[in-house]
């Protein structure tokens, strides 16, 4: 199955929000946001959300979806049989309409776990891909981004900069930032900003450089129970345009 091709998004700083059904999804899009990720149980911290949920958000807005394939907490893709299942997940989304995607496994080492990548990617075609968080619970970010950089589809990187979050993680993201901008191997996939991200973050990661963030709990002011609130969503996007 094909229909993935290379995407890209307006000049201004992206604004990702984590969705959880339609209704976070309009909300989103009515805030200003320019990209949903799309999950189900963040009590998980975010898993693989079901087919109907996906078809009903995709029917609901215009925004870019990025759907996470996840089985379970934690960044391990599980044995045989949890990979398995989560590809043919994977092939129903795909067969829905998915055209975007969040996943990223490590190995028990705290490297990339390339044969579980490689087996969702299979199932991909090419459909561009963000690697979420693993990469700050790895044991050598380096050598990670390294090491999937040529993985095909990859564009994003979702990343605190510390497995704590972004305020322990802001030096780590201003290093990166300019090793992007330098073309540093490995680097090339556009950073993507999240994890205990807070407006207050805003202005020094602008004036590094950083040009896309992503929001979670920061858009439900009324917690994870609570819808995503517009209004939260357009004050992110006020900051981030300022």
């Amino acid at each position: 199955m094909s229909g993935c091709g290379t995407l890209s998004y307006m000049s201004r700083p992206m604004l990702e929000v984590i969705a959880l059904d339609a209704d976070d999804a309009r909300a989103a899009q009515a805030g200003g946001a320019d990209r949903l990720e799309l999950v189900t149980d963040m009590a998980a911290d975010g898993l693989t959300p079901t087919v109907a949920t996906f078809r009903a958000v995709r029917a609901a807005v215009h925004l870019p979806v990025r759907v996470m394939l996840r089985n379970s907490d934690g960044f391990a893709a599980g044995d045989a049989g949890a990979r398995a299942a989560l590809c043919a997940r994977t092939r129903e989304l795909r067969a829905a309409g998915a055209t975007e995607f969040v996943f990223g496994f490590l190995d028990a080492s705290g490297g990339p776990d390339l044969p579980a990548l490689r087996a969702v990617l299979e199932e991909l075609d090419g459909c561009p891909w963000t690697f979420h968080r693993a990469l700050d619970h790895a044991t050598d970010r380096a050598a990670l981004r390294k090491g999937i950089a040529e993985l095909p589809g990859l564009d994003t990187v979702l990343t605190a900069g510390a497995a704590e979050g972004v305020g322990a993680g802001l030096g780590v993201l201003r290093a990166e930032v300019a090793r992007a901008a330098s073309g540093d191997v490995g680097y090339e996939p556009r950073i993507l900003v999240g994890g205990g991200l807070h407006l207050g973050h805003v202005p020094v990661l602008r004036e590094a450089g950083a040009d896309a963030f992503h929001i979670g709990g920061a858009a439900r002011p009324g917690g994870w129970t609570a819808r995503v609130s517009a209004d939260a969503v357009a004050r992110w996007r006020a900051s981030l345009d300022a």
